[in-house]
């Protein structure tokens, strides 16, 4: 063989291996889309209806508190029951369960109140709703330094949560109890500390993130602690200065992604919260004095 014609086999023993390399990662490739293709749509397909007998697994976000308790204790036991094996996934903020939940890493969250979901949903365009309502503990005024309102002295450190709803809401609380006015004609769900019009205690308010509050009763006079924070952290309302008047935007919701709404689990759950079973297991458990959504009343 001559070194011409030997030269002339090699190139070709290489494009035919580099045509066997393109047509092997040309596989790879559609394999890859087609199995991103089959997640996709499993995803979109929206949360499973149990069928023949078979659970179906749903996640639900909660924070620290309550409600991963009442996720757990109540929730649990009673879809078990309408064939939903639930487990739930603890987060450390408010933002991140939202988050997980509009991209389908959750399949619902039970940590918010209705205020906040309509707020968060509308400032980051995030389709989730409301199934309904649960009993909810409502944010107190804590102290280790007084005991009682009246003892607040002038220029007293206050802590509220910095996030926008749940900043207002503290405000609120504040304003119930005569430590502000804020202006007339400022929705409630969006006040700030620039809406106080009168502040006669000279309060410095100082809003830090809500998983901080109860810490922060070691370091400032006065803090507004959510329900959910302070039942994580151990206090007890009873011993609160007082407790927020709960109205209909602060009562927690159970949400879902707006494009499972109409799923056999949204339908399930939105039965479960306004029936006779839900109230029963709530009033035989450790949340039964947890203020109560204005249907029960009905």
């Amino acid at each position: 063989m001559t070194i011409a014609t030997a030269f002339t086999t090699l190139k070709s023993k290489r494009r035919t291996l580099t045509r066997a390399f393109a047509a092997v990662l040309a596989a790879a490739t559609l394999l890859g889309t087609a199995a991103c293709g089959t997640a996709q749509n499993a995803s979109a397909e929206g949360i499973a209806e149990p069928v023949d007998g078979k659970t179906t697994k749903v996640t639900i976000g909660v924070c620290a508190g309550p409600y991963g308790d009442m996720v757990e204790e109540v929730f649990a036991p009673l879809l078990k029951e309408k064939g939903y094996e639930v487990s739930t996934k603890v987060f450390n903020d408010y933002v991140q369960p939202d988050k997980a939940l509009a991209s389908g890493k959750i399949d619902a969250n039970l940590m918010q109140h209705g205020n906040y979901l309509k707020k968060f949903s509308a400032d980051n365009d995030l389709d989730l709703i409301s199934l309904g309502q649960t009993p909810t503990l409502g944010l107190g005024i804590y102290s280790n330094k007084y005991h009682s309102i009246d003892e607040i002295a002038d220029g007293a450190t206050v802590a509220i949560a910095n996030d926008g709803s749940n900043l207002a809401r503290s405000l609120g609380v504040l304003q119930q109890n005569k430590l502000v006015t804020i202006k007339d004609g400022v929705d409630a769900t969006k006040a700030s500390v620039n809406d106080i019009t009168s502040n006669p205690k000279h309060l410095n308010i100082k809003p830090i993130d809500a998983a901080q509050l109860a810490r922060s009763l070691d370091t400032v006079d006065v803090s507004l602690v959510p329900g959910n924070y302070s039942w994580a952290a151990g206090l007890d309302p009873k011993n609160a200065l007082a407790l927020e008047q709960q109205d209909d935007g602060v009562i927690e919701v159970f949400a879902i992604a707006g494009q499972n709404k109409d799923t056999h689990f949204a339908k399930t759950v939105r039965d479960l919260l306004g029936s006779d079973e839900f109230r029963q297991a709530i009033a035989a458990s450790k949340f039964k004095d947890f203020g109560k959504p204005a249907s029960w009343a009905e």
